[in-house]
């Protein structure tokens, strides 16, 4: 099936969002989508063909230096990052067989270049990555999640060096998003156990954990509001609080989907929605506060399908559907 992005911007009209425009490129399913923080490119991964990074304004995919993709796997995840003493974009990605790939955005020819690329530990699937801009001198710190249950965080300097922090390894939880909070600590959401738990930023013991009362398939923070929101894999999303015990804020309902497969949630509007994908080609858009549904987006002409990877800005919001 065909890739095909979606992207949605808000309106000032009886609907909430208005559809803007429709990409189509190579075929296979894909698995990241980020719009960079500034809201003016899209990076998405699938397949083996690596990274594809788009600016948005003109609809024009731009270059990139990163190469190797058949030998360093199918990306798996990808944030953007920013530091305090450049403008400068940075798109960080993992792949299936463990590399993680840093490209950096050249302000004057508009082109990526490969700056940086590890395979850390054994090769194990990247499941999540975060950043934080740790320092004036140009530091990134970067909290990394892979499928042998290890969770670390990096530190990416302004010469392009990645340096260790910490890692460990969990008893039982496969992480499947990680964030960081405003002290640094890192948060972990388990793939298959439900477990939250926080990590200190300086040796990742683990000072918060608990349950929460599903499966995780993805995650989302917004730590201005004190809340995550989770994709529980059943009837929809909930929202729990930060310092909460694990009982639930409340959950917004979608349809009962007719698979169990992880989809991803996100807040939009500085935390004002919550936005998840589906498994009937649909978007959902939930006032936070009450739950109630704002609006659906329909993926292309369709009512079947997999949405499983979005991604949403201040300013504007793109869908993809598998």
């Amino acid at each position: 099936m065909s890739f095909l992005p979606t992207f949605f911007n808000k309106s000032v009209q009886l609907q909430r969002y208005k559809l803007l425009t429709r990409l189509t490129t190579y075929s296979g399913s894909v698995y990241a989508l980020v719009i960079s923080n500034d809201g003016n490119l899209l990076a998405c991964g699938a397949g083996t063909e690596g990274i594809k990074i788009w600016d948005i304004k003109s609809r024009k995919e731009l270059t990139s230096s990163s190469h190797h993709h058949e030998s360093r796997g199918t990306v798996s995840c990808a944030i953007w990052s920013t530091t305090r003493k450049t403008a400068a974009e940075t798109l960080c990605y993992g792949t299936g067989l463990g590399y993680i790939i840093f490209l950096r955005h050249s302000l004057t020819n508009k082109t990526f270049q490969e700056i940086c690329a590890r395979r850390l530990g054994s090769g194990f699937e990247i499941t999540c990555l975060s950043w934080h801009s740790t320092s004036s001198e140009g530091n990134l710190r970067i909290a990394v999640g892979t499928r042998d249950k290890i969770v670390q965080v990096l530190t990416l300097n302004a010469s392009s060096q990645l340096q260790s922090v910490f890692a460990v390894r969990l008893e039982n939880t496969v992480p499947k998003s990680v964030a960081f909070a405003d002290n640094r600590d890192v948060y972990v959401f388990g793939l298959y156990d439900g477990n939250f738990m926080k990590l200190k930023d300086e040796d990742g013991s683990v000072v918060q954990e608990m349950s929460c009362k599903s499966v995780i398939g993805h995650a989302a923070v917004h730590s201005k509001r004190g809340v995550f929101v989770v994709d529980n894999a059943a009837d929809g999303f909930t929202l729990y609080r930060l310092d909460g015990d694990g009982e639930p804020v409340r959950t917004f309902a979608t349809a009962v989907p007719s698979m169990s497969l992880p989809k991803q949630v996100a807040f939009g509007e500085e935390g004002k929605v919550v936005v998840g994908g589906s498994d009937n080609g649909l978007v959902y858009v939930f006032d936070r506060k009450t739950g109630q549904i704002l609006e659906t987006l329909h993926h292309a002409d369709t009512d079947s399908g997999l949405v499983q990877t979005i991604s949403v800005s201040v300013k504007i919001g793109w869908k993809e559907c598998d």
